[in-house]
């Protein structure tokens, strides 16, 4: 008789991978960050993802499955392997508060990814997080807990851009630097876009232009202006 597995109160709600087949229920107990990047070839290990190595037929009740009926409808009693075709083919279940938690995090990224790289194409400035973030509860966006910040920017801003003008582009920043500041300023240029061109002049200052996202330029030159109290050169084109 197979025998249940007890995971204890604390581990009712559980995330689990699950595929039927044979008109019979097969689960392993994952966790769901590790799984969805095992599935989509990340280079996660199996161990990794599983919390059990062991195949159920009924997680949440700690009932193990039966290992002729693993044997007769995947060819294999390993359970490792078994697992590993549940991982590759089956259904990802997770709970609705990974879910929630996961929405939240997309929810972040996805409002500081436009406040990085969209302006108000109105006034050529980055809109606020907070204007964003009203944006997005207005019209009720739909995020994918799923799905990478990244992924979701797309269908986002076209649901959000019926009541918040919104547009992405590039600014290119040329810039002089006094000696004096030159070597201090060229790593914030390096860390804040993609340098361009780069110049040392005869007088040791520095000549660059470098290419990023038009919301970041506000941060730019307010570090920029820090570092070299102000004592610069600059010019803005748009790309």
């Amino acid at each position: 008789m197979v025998q249940p597995i007890l995971f204890g109160r604390e581990k009712i709600h559980l995330n689990v991978a699950r595929i039927r087949k044979g008109g019979e229920n097969f689960e392993v107990v994952i966790n769901p960050d590790l799984a969805i990047r095992y599935r989509n070839g990340k280079g996660v290990e199996l161990s990794e993802v599983l919390n059990s190595e062991n195949v159920f037929s009924d997680a949440k009740k700690g009932l193990r499955a039966s290992e002729k009926l693993m044997n007769d409808l995947f060819g294999t009693q390993n359970e490792l392997k078994v697992a590993e075709i549940i991982l590759r083919h089956g259904e990802i279940q997770v709970t609705e508060e990974y879910r929630e938690e996961q929405r939240e995090a997309k929810r972040k990224g996805i409002i500081t990814i436009i406040a990085r790289n969209a302006v108000d194409p109105k006034t050529g400035y980055p809109h606020p997080p907070a204007r964003i973030e009203a944006a997005m509860e207005e019209v009720k966006a739909k995020i994918d807990y799923s799905r990478s910040a990244e992924e979701q920017i797309k269908d986002i801003i076209k649901q959000i851009q019926v009541v918040l003008p919104i547009k992405f582009e590039n600014a290119i920043i040329e810039v002089r630097i006094p000696t004096r500041y030159a070597v201090k300023a060229y790593g914030i240029l390096k860390s804040y876009g993609e340098m361009l061109s780069e110049e040392w002049l005869s007088d040791a200052s520095l000549s660059a232009k470098i290419r990023m996202p038009a919301g970041m330029q506000q941060q730019f030159f307010d570090a920029i202006n820090k570092a070299t109290k102000g004592e610069l050169e600059s010019k803005i084109t748009r790309e």
